[in-house]
């Protein structure tokens, strides 16, 4: 028994069999690119009607004036550091910095409540609480959020300092 000699697969036969093969890595490779072409240019299209977005609310907050509504001022004494008889005085005035002129509105008639809180926030400080720069700017934080809750719902952009004065 002779064992027959397996036939070698003619070129015409081997280049038939590898075609399908290539055509279906092509056709994956070319959905590949145009996936990724059409979602980098979806992504910067996107992009480029968010910025245009984005200045045109630029430009409406602009269009807006602030406005400032000062607090009156106010004369607190502070709490003693501990071990200390000599009482401590702290000068205040501040401004809220406000969205428009119809906030302002809002917020005038509740400034007793604003001033209220703020008073009753101050005298528990020591001096030491409102030493250095970084003292200053967690009075600040805490006086902002303290004003917001005794403004609710309207709404102070900001407290800005124009006299602190420890003796």
């Amino acid at each position: 028994m002779a064992k027959k000699p397996k036939k070698a697969p003619a070129e015409g036969e081997g280049g038939e069999v590898e075609a399908p093969k290539s055509k279906k890595k092509l056709v994956i490779i070319l959905a590949a690119v145009l996936l990724l072409g059409g979602g980098g240019g979806g992504f910067f299209l996107m992009k480029k009607k968010a910025a245009s977005h984005a200045e045109g609310e630029h430009a409406e907050e602009v269009k807006k004036p602030v406005v400032f509504l000062d607090v009156r001022e106010m004369i607190l004494n502070l709490t003693p550091e501990l071990g200390q008889d000599k009482a401590r005085f702290a000068k205040l005035r501040i401004a809220l910095e406000l969205k428009d002129a119809k906030a302002e509105s809002e917020i005038k008639p509740l400034m007793p409540r604003v001033e209220d809180t703020l008073q009753v926030y101050m005298r528990e400080l020591r001096a030491s609480d409102l030493s250095g720069s970084m003292g200053l700017y967690r009075l600040r934080e805490e006086l902002l959020r303290r004003v917001n809750v005794a403004l609710y719902p309207a709404k102070a952009e900001a407290v800005l300092f124009k006299d602190v004065i420890i003796q």
